[in-house]
């Protein structure tokens, strides 16, 4: 088997390492009482010193996923759990839904006035916005980076709530605000040095880039949200037509 190469990637290779190891866990390519292959095979296969498998082992244990014994070999003991616990939904209803019942913890980073950089295909702009950059958490644990831009005229109309709570829930249920069309647009890219400080993942490391839009009757964009989620917290599924 040729050796995987990982010299081009900030990341550290031990790290990197771990990442397959775990993935072949996860996977159930390597069961329960599995013994992996020796530190050398390894190190052959992934062109690494055995010190760096060491380290990749090592990190496993710490995770319960490998036992390490002495004389035997190491050997696969537990499995990763299932964090992918947040799904790319196709509905505003369930878009709402899946706010109301996450219930994130909301950090808010910066607010302005900032104006979106909006192409034309995606609306008129409203007057003026109210700008929030937040962090999404769940359990402590950060997953998403946001952007919003929200028409100030309703954001004026509760302004404690915006900035309290989710703001789709509370867009969706305003009396006097119809989202007449809303429009999202996923793509995979990587976390730069801001994201991954923000969202606790390496630098480089892959991402979910959400590009959220929300007009009314006239046309007008009164939401517009830039999203980065964590990679290894969404979840897409999708029915495919026959």
């Amino acid at each position: 088997m040729s050796a995987l190469h990982f010299s081009a990637s900030p990341i550290p290779r031990y790290l990197q390492v771990a990442d397959v190891l775990r993935q072949r866990i996860a996977r159930g390519l390597w069961t329960q009482g599995h013994r992996l292959p020796s530190l050398e095979e390894l190190g052959v296969e992934f062109g690494v010193a055995r010190v760096t498998v060491r380290q990749a082992i090592d990190l496993l244990a710490r995770d319960g996923l490998v036992s390490p014994q002495q004389g035997r070999g190491t050997f696969v003991t537990g499995r990763p759990a299932n964090e992918r616990w947040l799904n790319v939904v196709t509905t505003l209803d369930e878009l709402a839904r899946m706010y109301r019942d996450t219930e994130p913890q909301i950090v808010n980073i910066d607010e302005s006035t900032t104006a979106p950089a909006l192409r034309p295909d995606e609306g008129t702009p409203a007057e003026r916005y109210v700008f929030m950059r937040r962090v999404h958490s769940r359990d402590g644990q950060p997953y998403c980076v946001i952007n919003i831009h929200l028409d100030e005229r309703i954001f004026r109309r509760s302004p404690k709530r915006f900035r309290d709570e989710t703001v789709i829930p509370l867009l969706a249920s305003m009396k006097g605000v119809t989202i007449a069309h809303a429009h999202q647009v996923l793509t995979i890219g990587t976390a730069d040095l801001e994201v991954a400080h923000l969202i606790g993942v390496p630098v480089n490391a892959p991402v979910a880039e959400v590009r959220r839009v929300f007009r009314d009757e006239a046309g007008r964009v009164i939401y517009f949200a830039e999203v980065t989620y964590r990679g290894d917290a969404i979840h897409v599924e999708m029915n495919l037509k026959p």
